[in-house]
């Protein structure tokens, strides 16, 4: 006589895998999103991670559905007795429910409500979904109207409660080289580098002194110039994961996020200008902020978005994101060894006498030269179509803004902080409209003048065809004085 086996909303893959290995091959036949499960090493890590409600979500399958299924396979293979419980698929109604009563708290977390008892009511609200569902809900949320700075508030709650559940076990664990594996090595730094600057704060005492301030200024400074490589790490997330989900249809989570990257940024350079400037009790409130913030923004990575992620992307998608890392840079450390990227298709080449050549206004280029020419332009060019999709980026040895493959075919709101595109999105509207041709900026950037133009680009009957942007640092023209003449290449 079989064993009696029972199956929940709450069981994992991996649970369910290892007591079951033959379901490896039997899940793909209800979903081809399954097939990933035969990877060994995702099954382990994603896996662990993965309950019968997500497996739900990326089979685009009823819960009651994909559990009924499994259970009768299982029978019908071991005889084993298996009792289903707790589907309780989410309906249209219960999703409403739940955004009303989330905008209610909202509200009340507006209006100065007790953060405590709002954090309770909270959790009892999300007690039952995921953080993919929950992310969902969000997006939901902004797609109604609400402001996503009040669904960022909503996300510091969210992060609260799920922390009082979740401990380190359920963070995903990738192997060396695999993306979410580089992402968490620069957490790891990031947390020391912030636990350096805790330690210094502790060590000034509270209110802190002066004294001691002045003589560990330096010290602190040289650990926050430190940490502002965080830069790099939040840039890669904006250029690599996020227009991936977007892919998947997945776009608030990203949205709130990045405004979150800008918070952090804005607060970490207002703490290095207190430092420098030596004011003691600014430089300390500052610091401590930014700690907190880093802090929670590793826990959303770790526990939400990185888990997100790893259910909804393939492995052709993973490499296409570790592809376009190089780009952008590291925070810290260099990918471990281990994991590699699948190798991308490769077009034979064509055969014939010689390349082919483009017609163009004034002469003749193959692409490769028609490339080589926008690389080596002493400016940054950046293409966007028609369709508000981005189509072209020049990838110059030292681009000002950091660009990745990723960003390709992505709407251009989408690929600028949530504070600046409704200025993006005025431009585009401008130029479609024949109101303008041009925009200008110029912003200091790490002690470099930066010029930054958009263009209208349009066919000979005027009709609008896309924009370009166009950004040049300017600094060593702006240096320049007299006259040169003659060759000197000292």
């Amino acid at each position: 006589m079989g064993e009696t086996f029972t199956l929940t909303s709450k069981t994992t893959v991996a649970e369910l895998t290892k007591r079951y290995p033959f379901l490896i091959e039997y899940l793909p036949t209800l979903s081809p999103e399954y097939e990933k499960l035969s990877n060994p090493v995702l099954r382990r890590t994603m896996g662990a991670v993965a309950t019968m409600e997500k497996v739900a979500g990326m089979g685009d399958l009823e819960l009651g559905y994909l559990m009924s299924s499994i259970a009768e396979e299982i029978m019908r293979r071991t005889g084993d007795s298996v009792i289903v419980e707790g589907v309780a698929p989410t309906t249209e109604q219960q999703e409403e429910d739940r955004k009303a009563a989330m905008r209610a708290i909202i509200e009340e977390l507006h209006g100065g409500g007790d953060p405590e008892e709002l954090k309770a009511r909270f959790a009892e609200v999300i007690a039952d979904i995921s953080p993919g569902e929950l992310a969902a809900v969000e997006q939901s949320l902004i797609d109604d109207g609400l402001p996503e700075e009040e669904v960022k508030n909503l996300c510091s709650l969210h992060v609260e409660v799920f922390k009082e559940g979740l401990d380190k076990g359920d963070v995903p664990s990738m192997p060396g080289g695999h993306p979410v594996h580089t992402y968490m090595m620069e957490n790891r730094a990031a947390e020391n580098i912030v636990a350096d600057l805790d330690e210094a704060l502790c060590d000034l005492g509270d209110p802190p002194d002066e004294g001691a301030f002045s003589t560990r200024r330096d010290t602190i400074l040289g650990q926050l110039e430190l940490l502002s490589q965080l830069n790099v790490h939040y840039t890669r997330k904006e250029n690599q994961l996020f227009p991936m989900l977007e892919d998947h249809g997945i776009t608030g989570p990203s949205q709130v996020m990045w405004a979150t990257h800008d918070d952090i940024r804005a607060e970490l350079k207002g703490a290095m200008d207190a430092t420098r400037q030596g004011d003691a009790g600014a430089s300390v409130q500052r610091i401590s902020a930014v700690s907190t913030a880093v802090k929670d923004m590793v826990y959303k990575e770790e526990h939400i978005l990185f888990p997100m992620c790893l259910e909804n992307f393939s492995e052709t998608e993973w490499s296409r994101v570790r592809n376009g890392e190089e780009e952008i840079g590291y925070a810290w450390v260099r990918p471990a060894a281990g994991w590699e990227p699948q190798p991308t298709a490769v077009e034979a080449p064509a055969t014939g006498a010689g390349p082919e050549l483009l017609d163009l206004e004034n002469g003749r280029l193959s692409p490769e030269q028609v490339n080589l020419l926008l690389k080596h332009l002493p400016v940054d060019i950046t293409f966007v179509g028609d369709d508000d999709a981005v189509a072209y980026y020049s990838a110059t040895d030292e681009r000002i803004f950091p660009r990745s493959p990723g960003i390709i075919g992505r709407q251009v709101s989408k690929c600028h902080p949530p504070k600046s595109v409704h200025i993006v999105e005025r431009i585009v509207e401008a130029f479609k409209s024949g109101e303008r041709d041009t925009a200008g900026f110029w912003i200091q950037l790490e002690g470099r003048f930066i010029h930054i133009r958009y263009f209208a680009v349009r066919d000979t009957e005027g009709r609008y065809r896309g924009t370009m942007e166009v950004s040049q640092d300017l600094t060593d023209l702006r240096a320049l004085e007299g006259e040169q003449r003659l060759l000197d290449w000292k």
